[in-house]
């Protein structure tokens, strides 16, 4: 028989409790025991399922250092080009000498990695096609840090080295691409520095990909790579514009960082279609939840910065690096700057109007850049230290009834504790309340599923939760 919440109040009781607490404030019923939460992110409060950093990210989150960032900006702007077109073979100028500088840095970082790191160089020759009129080798650096204990789960964090001018097929100009996205590589590289000396529970992919702008074509092959080896990514993140807190008005949020996270899967098959608008999944999806978790471990006092989740796929007009790995089936998000100054980046390095035009170095906020950082790596890290996302996560619908019974299946970590049971009223963005179920596969909730929508996290003896994942219909 399935497991059911000990002592909890009836379900007509719960639901008029969260809705009309004295406080206003929602409930966590925590085995069986319902006790008062923080107020929702969207008050100013944390969510049920935020996770507050321990010492271990703290000490991790204080090694990164703003000025070794900057320092890897201006030696990419430096580069003169980056244009996926232009030349590889000069050891000063263009993608091949920023290419072999970055790969340089890399093996630094993973030489005193224990064995556990690696970087390596991932190329292939694309053929003519949009915006390649000529074959054209296209490289990108890879760091990969070994899990030690589940190495097969792997987490991907990527930036574009590649850049551009107003012409996308200027391939000679200057080009220093400092904000777009030089800022996003250096924030790669430096978290390859930084967890270069630890130990990670699962395996960590920092990735400087080229042919970004040419339209996506380093990400697309290596998400490609990875769904043709049949690797377990369960999350990947691009870091593209992420070096200024300055809008083209002059204004400054230097403490928000947008996550732009899609809702409805691209990979989504007509099946899994009706199945989401059967049960109304569209906010549900598993790139929705991955965008929840940055919330719960990257918005808080250790990284000194707000996520702001946008719920689309990215900006009109554009997109980024996590979209090849959306359309393998992975979990993928976009982190971008709060608000975008056009004058520069895409445009050709002028003085028009007595306006500086150009993606340049002195635009860059290199404090912000290392906040931003700062919540990539405590993201990075609490996935790869945490569970992973609970597998085969169902909500039972061979009956008609008023209780929810959940199912999932176990998982194989060695120091796995347990799961939790979460849930929230439809029309709430983020999880309101937790269940402790323990270390169980299947749980009934006093609760109709007709009312509220479920999840579930897996939490190990560290007190590390996975993301949550949504219950499809099964039995």
């Amino acid at each position: 028989m399935p497991e059911k919440s000990a002592g909890m109040p009836r379900r007509r009781t719960v639901l008029a409790s969260a809705a009309v607490t004295a406080a206003g404030v929602p409930l966590i019923v925590s085995a069986g025991q319902a006790v008062a939460s923080g107020r929702g992110r969207e008050h100013g409060g944390a969510a049920a399922t935020a996770q507050a950093p321990d010492r271990e990210l703290r000490k991790l989150l204080g090694e990164i250092d703003a000025d070794r960032i900057e320092a890897t900006v201006r030696r990419l702007a430096a580069f003169g080009t980056r244009h996926t077109l232009s030349v590889q073979d000069d050891p000063e100028r263009g993608i091949g000498a920023a290419r072999d500088w970055i790969l340089a840095e890399m093996k630094k970082y993973a030489a005193v990695s224990g064995g556990r790191m690696t970087a390596e160089l991932q190329s292939y020759i694309q053929e003519p096609a949009s915006r390649i009129p000529v074959a054209t080798k296209i490289t990108n650096v890879v760091a990969t840090l070994r899990g030690s204990v589940d190495p097969d789960r792997v987490y991907v964090v990527a930036g574009h080295y590649d850049s551009r001018v107003t012409d996308v097929m200027d391939a000679t100009s200057d080009a220093p691409g400092a904000d777009d996205d030089a800022s996003g590589v250096a924030l790669v590289m430096e978290l390859a520095r930084v967890l270069a000396k630890r130990r990670p529970a699962a395996t960590i992919v920092l990735v400087a990909v080229a042919g970004e702008e040419q339209g996506l074509y380093g990400s697309g092959y290596a998400a490609e790579q990875f769904k043709a080896r049949g690797a377990d990514v369960q999350g990947m993140f691009t870091n593209d514009i992420i070096g200024s807190s300055r809008a083209d008005d002059g204004t400054r949020d230097p403490y928000t960082v947008r996550l732009f996270a899609e809702g409805v899967p691209t990979s989504e098959t007509p099946e899994q279609a009706n199945t989401r608008r059967s049960v109304g999944g569209e906010n549900d999806s598993a790139t929705r939840q991955l965008a929840r978790f940055v919330s719960d471990v990257g918005d808080n006092d250790a990284t000194g910065m707000n996520v702001r989740v946008v719920y689309r796929r990215d900006r009109y007009l554009r997109g980024g690096d996590h979209i090849p790995f959306l359309e393998q089936g992975y979990p993928a998000a976009r982190f971008t700057e709060p608000a975008e100054d056009f004058a520069h980046q895409h445009q050709d390095v002028r003085v028009e109007d007595g306006k500086q035009y150009g993606d340049l170095p002195e635009f860059c906020d290199f404090d912000y850049i290392a906040r931003v950082t700062r919540v990539n790596g405590a993201v990075l890290w609490t996935l790869a230290q945490a569970p992973g996302t609970p597998r085969d996560a169902r909500i039972v619908t061979s009956n008609l009834t008023n209780d929810t019974e959940l199912k999932w299946t176990r998982g194989t970590e060695p120091d796995l504790a347990g799961y939790e049971v979460v849930w929230r009223e439809t029309a709430e963005p983020e999880w309101t309340h937790v269940i402790k179920v323990g270390l169980t596969t299947t749980h009934t909730v006093d609760l109709s599923k007709d009312n509220v929508f479920f999840g579930v996290r897996a939490v190990n003896r560290d007190g590390k939760r996975s993301p949550v994942a949504f219950p499809m219909p099964g039995n």
